[in-house]
């Protein structure tokens, strides 16, 4: 299923709800992986699990994040869109930013690819992941020698601009 030669997928998976069949965030973002695989995406590695603060920081739960490389025959577009599917599938509704959620997928990279998104199309990279800590720690974990497929920055650069008060702690 992995195209041998290109650089790796990578998603980021976050939720600070319980979930009425799952239980706390992390067993249902451990589930929404399984999901995956049964849907045809092959999960090759998964970072360590971290606890974090709200971003923008509010009164909601904290969260749960990890970021995961996968590999699958997809394209970017179609990808993104099982994604939103197995977020809807595990009771994901959209409603204001940064609501606290059940289950949140986003497509961080896909082959380095640059795409500027549009309505069911991609935004390649990610177009928020540099200022988060709760994307840029796990994804260092995962991938050390990662650079920003726009900007080039590399993954520690991005490390040391995080803001301060993006408090992270691993799991």
């Amino acid at each position: 299923m992995e195209n041998t030669g290109q650089s790796p997928i990578y998603i980021a998976l976050g939720a600070n709800l319980d979930h009425p069949e799952y239980g706390p965030p992390k067993r249902v973002l451990e589930a929404a992986l399984e999901e995956l695989e049964r849907r045809g995406v092959a999960v090759r590695r998964v970072s360590p699990w971290y606890r974090t603060a709200p971003v923008p920081a509010s009164d909601q739960p904290w969260y749960v994040n990890a970021v995961a490389e996968v590999a699958t025959d997809l394209g970017a577009d179609r990808l993104l869109g099982l994604l939103h599917e197995v977020e809807a599938a595990f009771g994901r509704v959209r409603s204001v930013p940064n609501a606290a959620r059940l289950i949140d997928l986003d497509l961080l990279d896909y082959h380095r690819e640059l795409a500027a998104g549009g309505p069911g199309k991609a935004t390649l990279p990610h177009p928020r992941l540099e200022g988060r800590a709760f994307v840029i720690r796990p994804l260092a974990d995962l991938a050390p020698t990662w650079r920003h497929p726009r900007t080039g920055a590399s993954i520690r650069a991005l490390l040391a601009g995080l803001p301060a008060d993006q408090v992270i702690e691993r799991m």
